[in-house]
């Protein structure tokens, strides 16, 4: 299978890299980066101990490499409408989405004409130097028809064969119809974990229990509320517990939203509790935590000079 990764960072990096164990991958990232795979392979490591060899290119895409089987897309939520704009250029035959936050789904079905995916990833991935991807966490894929599909049948046939490919490249990837619920419960532990440890500048163990856990709960929570006044079932309980065993089971990891802190970037608050803010006002909820922790995200990002 060809598969096209747009947005060559640590998640990007990471799958791109271990299913360039079974299929043609072309890696999509940044000059630094492409340069170090160009030259000696991509180095997995953590979970893994071992070098790839996938393709690697910069945008503009070179036409020699702008067709595929399947396209991923782990970009910033931020970059979501440029990833659109770039394989709108491209020969794919389906798009799937593996980013955090909500809507990213829907930003690329408007433009683009090919079935869109949706998507979530668990694996832990850090980018420590080009050319180099650790695995913090061996995780789990899972891909389906996103919310509003309009061939939700044949999109259902498409993860199961993708999960196939997924498989036997050693990737653990599920199939799976209800995608937005699993969007909303991964939204949920994400709206806890990492605007908390960005702004603490922790490791998510430091969320098992105490003051910073009560507040990530809280976030769980509340994300699950909203949730559920848009149809979907998820417990605000059991959300707060899923955050607390994610916080278990990654207790050594950074946070994505820490390592952008960490390294001065743009951090994609807007689609995690800022898009949870949005949601509630739509259903006239209060969301006083999600909304405090965006703030001061926000705040932060502004006096960094990297938001307007």
């Amino acid at each position: 299978m060809e598969i096209l990764v747009v947005g060559a960072g640590s998640l990007g990096s990471l799958l791109g890299g271990l299913l360039a164990r079974q299929h043609e991958v072309t890696l999509v990232g940044r000059g630094e980066h492409v340069s170090a795979i160009e030259r000696d392979g991509l180095a997995l490591t953590g979970e893994f101990d071992e070098r790839v060899e996938p393709t690697a290119t910069t945008e503009p895409i070179p036409e020699d490499l702008a067709s595929a089987d399947l396209a991923l897309v782990t970009v910033k939520a931020y970059d979501t409408p440029g990833a659109a704009e770039t394989l709108a250029k491209c020969a794919v035959d389906a798009v799937c989405s593996l980013q955090n936050g909500l809507d990213n789904e829907a930003t690329l079905a408007a433009a683009l004409d090919v079935p869109v995916l949706a998507g979530t990833a668990t694996y832990g991935a850090d980018r420590p130097t080009p050319g180099t991807v650790e695995c913090t966490g061996i995780g789990e894929i899972a891909l389906g028809p996103r919310e509003g599909s309009p061939t939700p049948e044949s999109d259902d046939e498409r993860a199961r064969a993708y999960s196939d490919a997924f498989g036997r490249a050693g990737v653990r990837t599920v199939a799976d119809s209800a995608m937005p619920t699993r969007i909303w419960e991964k939204l949920a532990v994400n709206a806890g974990i990492n605007p908390v440890t960005a702004l603490a500048g922790v490791d998510n163990g430091a969320l098992r229990s105490g003051t910073l856990g009560s507040v990530a709960r809280e976030a769980a929570r509340e994300t699950a509320r909203v949730a559920g006044a848009g149809g979907v079932d998820l417990d605000p309980e059991d959300a707060a517990s899923t955050l607390s065993a994610v916080a278990e089971d990654t207790a050594a990891n950074r946070s994505s939203m820490r390592q952008d802190v960490e390294a001065g970037r743009r951090t994609e608050i807007d689609a995690i509790n800022g898009a949870v803010v949005d949601r509630a006002a739509e259903h006239d909820l209060q969301v006083p935590v999600n909304r405090r922790l965006a703030a001061l995200v926000r705040g932060w990002e502004r006096g960094q000079g990297v938001r307007s």
